[in-house]
């Protein structure tokens, strides 16, 4: 009796017996392939993951520096400073503290940031 090794559990299971279902395979023979298959799946899914957060990043970073100023007026209107988005940063806790303030109505009159766009009733460009 002679003992499987990974490479022969690979070998054989990919190549010699690919779509047998009859017959036998020693406890060896499946342990060493299921490794192989964690393995295999582990960096076809690393490869997946990597490349698609390569891409989503990608993909995202045009909208960064639009989606930071539209949230520092966000919170100007909400007679808050901009650096208040940093509250994001606290774990659990910061970003749901950040989007309960960004759902504050605005300050009706005149705050340090400027007119209410409220009361001016129309768009500042």
């Amino acid at each position: 009796m002679t003992r499987m090794s990974f490479a022969d559990a690979a070998r054989v299971c990919l190549t010699a017996k690919y779509a047998t279902f009859s017959g036998r395979a020693r406890r060896a023979e499946y342990w060493w392939f299921s490794l192989v298959y964690v393995i295999a799946t582990g960096i076809v899914t690393g490869i997946i993951f990597v490349t698609e957060t390569l891409l989503l990043g990608v993909l995202l970073l045009p909208f960064i520096v639009p989606m930071l100023s539209v949230s520092v007026r966000r919170l100007h209107d909400t007679g808050k400073s901009g650096r208040r988005m940093l509250i994001a940063l606290i774990p659990i806790a910061g970003p749901v503290m950040y989007l309960v303030g960004m759902t504050v109505d605005s300050v009706p009159t005149t705050n340090g940031y400027g007119p209410s766009p409220k009361a001016v009733g129309h768009l500042v460009g």
